[in-house]
């Protein structure tokens, strides 16, 4: 091979791997190939036979073996002094290394849409907590649509979303399965209803609904299509809360996540409309930017999310 070629090749051809450089360290320090190898983990055929391979991947010879020990030759001494300094280097390398894994999770970003943000993030961060009692977690709350723009902006870590479909540009992965319930307060006529709502006749009524971009809209947007599409909407409202809020006052019907109204239909402040021929179903969602799968805190977080299965 010409010195030409040689000189174009890959560095990692040329330049023995950190392991074999380390363990001609110990073998300078010990004068004894056998210590040396058990300072560095390995047996001593194993460290005989990765200083053999060193030194026909260099070209010279680095070790005189003989009874008494094994000592550098010249060439072994300079080869030396270079791997102590490629040593110290990646040593330095590593330590800012995990410096930068510390400042990231040191810090966690999450957005999620309000449902997910208002009633199973809390117990999912409680528990990341006691893994990582020194991670600071900020929780932006919005609709889907905001969510997504979080984390093509690169403004948050990881986001939860309610929907049909992982958001254009984004990768997810289903942490749990939702089903959205037509409400409405006992005084209202359709809870002394005797058969169930047909679709087209909720899709016709106007409803307090969430506003356009929301998970909880877009489900029902698409599951109405095929019935007349939605009314125009009675109130639109930017939060589960407010809108659960305006239907136990008596302002009219909404549909809502299971999650959120638990409580309320156990107290009777609001009673569940059974509605036929239409299914209300939804995936909740862990997205990130595609391509750049969750790590450091991120990760654990959705870890955690599948390992509490909801819905």
């Amino acid at each position: 091979m010409s010195s030409e070629s040689s000189a174009t090749s890959p560095l990692s051809h040329r330049v023995p791997d950190l392991g074999a450089l380390e363990l001609l360290l110990a073998v300078a320090r010990h004068g004894s190939l056998g210590r040396a190898a058990r300072e560095v983990g390995i047996t001593q055929p194993a460290a005989s036979s990765r200083i053999r391979s060193m030194e026909r991947q260099l070209g010279v010879a680095l070790v005189d073996r003989s009874p008494r020990g094994s000592r550098l030759t010249d060439a072994g001494a300079l080869v030396t002094d270079w791997a102590r300094r490629i040593v110290e280097a990646a040593e330095a390398f590593d330590v800012g290394a995990q410096a930068l894994r510390g400042r990231r999770d040191s810090r966690l970003r999450v957005a999620a849409s309000m449902t997910i943000a208002e009633y199973l993030l809390p117990g999912w961060l409680i528990a990341l907590r006691a893994g990582r009692p020194d991670t600071a977690v900020s929780l932006m709350a919005g609709n889907s649509a905001a969510v997504a723009e979080r984390l093509l902006a690169d403004e948050a870590d990881v986001g939860f979303v309610e929907g049909l479909a992982v958001p254009e540009g984004l990768d997810g992965a289903v942490v749990a399965r939702d089903r959205l319930v037509v409400v409405a307060a006992p005084s209202h006529p359709w809870a002394r209803r005797r058969r169930p709502l047909d679709p087209g006749e909720l899709a016709a009524t106007p409803l307090i609904l969430r506003e356009r971009g929301s998970g909880t809209r877009q489900v029902l947007d698409s599951a109405l299509s095929a019935h007349g599409g939605l009314a125009q909407p009675l109130l639109e409202l930017a939060s589960t809360t407010a809108v659960k809020a305006a239907a136990v006052s008596g302002a009219g019907p909404a549909v809502l996540s299971e999650l959120a109204i638990a409580e309320e239909l156990a107290s009777r402040r609001l009673v569940e409309i059974p509605v036929e021929g239409v299914l209300l179903r939804r995936d909740l969602r862990a997205v990130w930017p595609t391509g750049h799968r969750p790590t450091g805190p991120a990760r654990d977080l959705l870890s955690l999310t599948r390992a509490r299965p909801t819905g």
